[in-house]
């Protein structure tokens, strides 16, 4: 007992450690059952991150289960690959993306899993301009990242203002605003987070789903098997 434990400690102080390391954190606007936000989702994922980020895990086809159609896929999501059932690839070599960027974008089919959706909402809110690194970008969430912002367009070119404060949280001022209003831009990245989250496990909703059936029939089993079990053992209690 006394080796376990030590060793779950050993295990929960370095995630303890790490939780401290990420600072501040916002709160995404998860819900997977609202397939327009998804949907919207994706048309980001594919139009601003599939260039860089692979989803080798996902095909197209599996957008279906969020109310698209083929010829939707296919008219506003395919823009690397030619059928329906194809994984969402790229074209980069990750020979020459660990070249311009220092390091192989990862895939994201279930970054969503290993870093958090809030994590992903606030490290893609959180970029500003600096001229210290060599994209010209730095991340309050992710110091030092190799990756530009893909979403500058959009949101506009910002600078850190000052030191993080007492609560962690970061503040920026805008220097060139982007198409999209500061409201409208994180609805966009909700959007996008809400998508990433879930495609990293596309059946979690019908899996919650049918656990609510099984979890009923477990009662009613129980409640069964209670009477049966009282009825066997009656003549000898």
């Amino acid at each position: 007992m006394k080796k376990f434990l030590v060793s779950l400690l050993l295990v929960l102080v370095p995630l303890t450690a790490l939780a401290e390391e990420e600072g501040y954190v916002d709160k995404a606007p998860i819900n997977l059952n609202d397939y327009a936000s998804i949907q919207r989702g994706a048309k980001v994922f594919s139009n601003y991150c599939l260039s860089c980020h692979s989803a080798n895990y996902v095909r197209y086809e599996t957008l279906e289960q969020v109310g698209l159609t083929a010829d939707q896929i296919k008219g506003n999501l395919m823009f690397a690959a030619d059928k329906i059932g194809s994984r969402m690839t790229i074209a980069m070599r990750p020979g020459d993306s660990k070249k311009w960027f220092g390091i192989t974008p990862p895939d994201l089919s279930v970054e969503a899993r290993a870093r958090t959706p809030d994590w992903i909402y606030t490290y893609l809110r959180s970029f500003y301009r600096s001229d210290e690194r060599p994209t010209g970008w730095d991340n309050t969430a992710f110091s030092k990242v190799g990756m530009p912002n893909a979403l500058w367009t959009l949101q506009g070119e910002q600078v850190l203002k000052g030191p993080v404060g007492a609560d962690g949280k970061p503040e920026f001022v805008m220097l060139h605003p982007g198409k999209l209003t500061p409201d409208q831009f994180n609805a966009t990245v909700g959007d996008l987070v809400n998508y990433i989250t879930w495609m990293a496990e596309p059946g979690k909703m019908k899996r919650m789903e049918l656990g609510v059936y099984v979890l009923l029939f477990l009662g009613l089993f129980f409640v069964l098997t209670f009477y049966l079990k009282k009825e066997f053992w009656k003549d000898i209690h």
